[in-house]
């Protein structure tokens, strides 16, 4: 492995750039919808394979593609037309010492499993279809994750990278509380109106930030148009305030921009998502593994989800990235702002990548603190062949 450490070139960071730019698609979007799913099977997947054989065997299922229903919302409540059509595709051992591995199963309660639990105002059973197309492994891709467990260590899945940065700055930590906090479970408890299908797009110029926020509302919650604007004004309140918490001042919030002034031309659904008429949504098209969209930033367009958690570099570097950047600045001296960069080969140790990059910058004074990076990045990637455990004990960020 070649391991580098530097500080970066001149610059200030996004934080510190004239124009920065975050996003984040909410819980409900149909894009985060398509990662929970990936992630939640994969889950499934390989506790089944854990209780079953003694350990977790090869599967990528990071490809899936939500096709939008038909609906007729109405104030007081409307009808879906058409039911939304999920198909979760992908790759794994279907079949091991003879005992076939379920998958279909899996796949069709996983998913309505996840779906009754995160979106309150959509049906499973009848707004939604749910399509599982898992195919075999590849036999070489079987073989390799094979020869990984007779080495003692895992080999890696992919020749792919892995990109994370700490600290999240005050924008993107806004961008983050306006979403999770709207979509809270105390707040849906308290405004059953607000969907799940929540977008939120901050951009910042100079001081001024604004932000344009898309709030599916859900049409038994609400009575008229009239109504409606009362409670997106609701909405554009409680979304300003939550980001007054990280930014320190009030930005400017628009919510439901697109909205005309009849009944037919505001964002009103049936189920709390525009996956039901709007939307179509597809794994790996949404938020990164920090849960935000940073153009501004370095960031890796691997999908996260759905990856198997043992061999799959794309979503073990990812994390394994934001973690030695997150230990940058919480561990080494002086260290204000950290990158880290990881790149695989195929076929090579996960544990002991082909290029593993961190970079840094310093408080006004400090000195690089070399050896203490190695060894924090070291720390990390020795430990990579155990993420797995973490993993199914607590979940990792993959959306």
């Amino acid at each position: 492995m070649r391991l580098s450490v530097s500080c970066f070139d001149g610059g200030g960071g996004a934080a510190r750039a004239p124009v920065e730019v975050v996003e984040r698609k909410g819980i409900g979007h149909p894009d985060t919808v398509c990662d929970a799913l990936a992630e939640e099977l994969s889950g499934s997947l390989s506790r089944f394979y854990l209780e079953r054989f003694g350990h977790i065997l090869h599967h990528n299922l990071d490809k899936g593609l939500l096709v939008g229903g038909m609906s007729q919302p109405a104030f007081g409540g409307g009808r879906m037309l058409a039911p939304i059509a999920i198909y979760l595709s992908g790759r794994a051992t279907l079949e091991f010492r003879g005992i076939r591995v379920p998958i279909e199963e899996l796949a069709v309660e996983g998913s309505r499993r996840w779906l009754k639990t995160h979106l309150h105002a959509l049906d499973p059973e009848r707004h939604v279809r749910i399509h599982c197309l898992i195919r075999p492994s590849s036999s070489e891709l079987v073989d390799l994750f094979a020869r990984g467990r007779t080495l003692g260590h895992a080999l890696a899945n992919d020749t792919s990278c892995g990109v994370g940065y700490a600290p999240l700055d005050a924008l993107e930590t806004a961008v983050l509380a306006v979403e999770t906090g709207l979509n809270s479970p105390d707040l849906k408890r308290e405004s059953p109106q607000i969907g799940e299908d929540i977008k939120v797009m901050g951009i910042r110029m100079g001081d001024e930030v604004r932000l344009t926020v898309a709030c599916a509302l859900v049409d038994r919650h609400v009575a008229s148009v009239a109504d409606y604007l009362a409670k997106r004004a609701r909405i554009a309140q409680l979304a300003a305030g939550l980001a007054r918490r990280s930014l320190g001042r009030e930005p400017a919030v628009a919510v439901n921009a697109a909205d005309g002034d009849g009944p037919g031309s505001i964002y009103l659904t049936v189920t709390g998502t525009s996956a039901e008429a709007g939307d179509d949504g597809e794994v790996g098209r949404g938020n990164r593994a920090n849960g935000l969209i940073t153009p501004c930033r370095p960031m890796s367009i691997e999908a996260v989800a759905g990856k198997n958690p043992v061999t799959h570099v794309g979503k073990i570097y990812n994390v394994l990235a934001a973690r030695i950047a997150a230990d940058a600045v919480a561990h080494a001296p002086g260290v204000e702002d950290a990158c880290c960069v990881l790149v695989s080969r195929i076929g090579r140790a996960v544990r002991d990548p082909e290029i593993a990059d961190v970079r840094v910058r310093l408080a006004p004074g400090a000195d690089l603190p070399t050896a203490t990076l190695e060894e924090l990045a070291q720390a990390r990637l020795a430990a990579a062949d155990e993420l797995w455990r973490d993993w199914l004990a607590n979940g990792l960020p993959a959306y």
